[in-house]
């Protein structure tokens, strides 16, 4: 178990403030349940557990060097991103759930509780949604085993109090986006009964190269879906600034704040994260930043420098 420095009151001069008192003097969680009032930067960081995918033994890569202790839980998760690092927004990856049985869900929902922190977003990456087109397939037959899997994925973030899930929308036949619309218009009729966005990111060949592409596809489906802005997910540096510009707009609960690789004084190098940044705040995106790191080296590190980035420009 992770226990990170005490939090300082620097009113008190008091050590040792207990994760309740952090939260009742933030507003992580009254943001997120439609409060107006001005919140601490922090209260809006959040951190992905595929910061940490090699240390769930689901998501591990074949190259990743060898665990030197148990793989890691997803129940001691948020108890050890707020120990550790102060950050008490959670996102967690489909397949670090153990299980979706309701006895579950309601123990990671307990978890979340004991550390008062708060899941905002469920990256549905699952194995049903890599069928075909996914859920771009003209199979209608095969999109509805896809849209009941999601579905699935809708019930456990309503249970669990998260504010979207991310579905992929497979292989986007721009000529054609029938399929596609249809599939969202399912889903975030779905979602809009439950109270949960659903959510596209420009990844895995989807909007990194044409963002514009998704901007069509949220146009299309209409309301309760739209974007999750990853900062890194770009090919050069004007494409990532045209495409964050379009798909902010478009984002109304978390963007991914992506960690890839630092200069020795913590920054990143890969792209011009400060402008990323800029470009949120610009588009008046008020949700959360979830962190997500894919560099090299120590994992713990990488997540604290964008931590860093962050309170910097935020």
């Amino acid at each position: 178990m992770y226990r990170g420095a005490t939090l300082m009151d620097n009113q008190t001069g008091k050590t040792n403030m207990n994760r309740r008192t952090f939260l009742l003097t933030s507003t992580a969680a009254t943001f997120l349940r439609g409060a107006t009032q001005q919140e601490p930067p922090s209260a809006r960081i959040g951190i992905s557990t595929w910061s940490f995918h090699n240390f769930f033994s689901t998501t591990r890569d074949d190259s990743a060097p060898p665990l030197t202790g148990k793989p890691w839980d997803v129940l001691d998760y948020p108890e050890m991103i707020a120990d550790h690092y102060h950050v008490h927004e959670m996102e967690i990856v489909a397949p670090h759930f153990a299980s979706t049985e309701p006895l579950y869900i309601a123990e990671v929902k307990a978890r979340l509780g004991r550390a008062h922190s708060h899941l905002v977003n469920i990256p549905v990456d699952i194995p049903e949604l890599d069928m075909g087109a996914g859920l771009s397939d003209p199979d209608t037959k095969l999109t509805e085993k896809m849209i009941t899997a999601c579905k699935k994925w809708i019930d456990v973030a309503h249970a669990l109090g998260a504010r979207s899930v991310r579905c992929d929308p497979g292989k986007i036949n721009t000529a054609d986006l029938k399929p596609t619309v249809a599939s969202y218009k399912a889903l975030a009729a779905y979602g809009a009964s439950k109270g949960v966005f659903v959510v596209i990111e420009n990844h895995g060949g989807v909007g990194s190269e044409h963002p514009q592409e998704l901007v069509d596809l949220f146009k299309a489906v209409g309301k309760n879906c739209g974007a999750l802005p990853d900062f890194g997910n770009f090919p050069d540096e004007a494409t990532r600034q045209n495409g964050l510009k379009l798909l902010f707009p478009y984002a109304h609960a978390v963007c991914h704040a992506k960690g890839l690789k630092f200069d020795a004084k913590g920054n990143e190098t890969v792209f011009d994260f400060g402008r990323c940044v800029q470009t949120s705040k610009e588009a008046g995106f008020k949700g959360v930043y979830s962190i997500e790191f894919e560099g090299e080296g120590d994992p713990h590190t990488g997540v604290q420098n964008v931590i860093n980035e962050l309170r910097r420009f935020l």
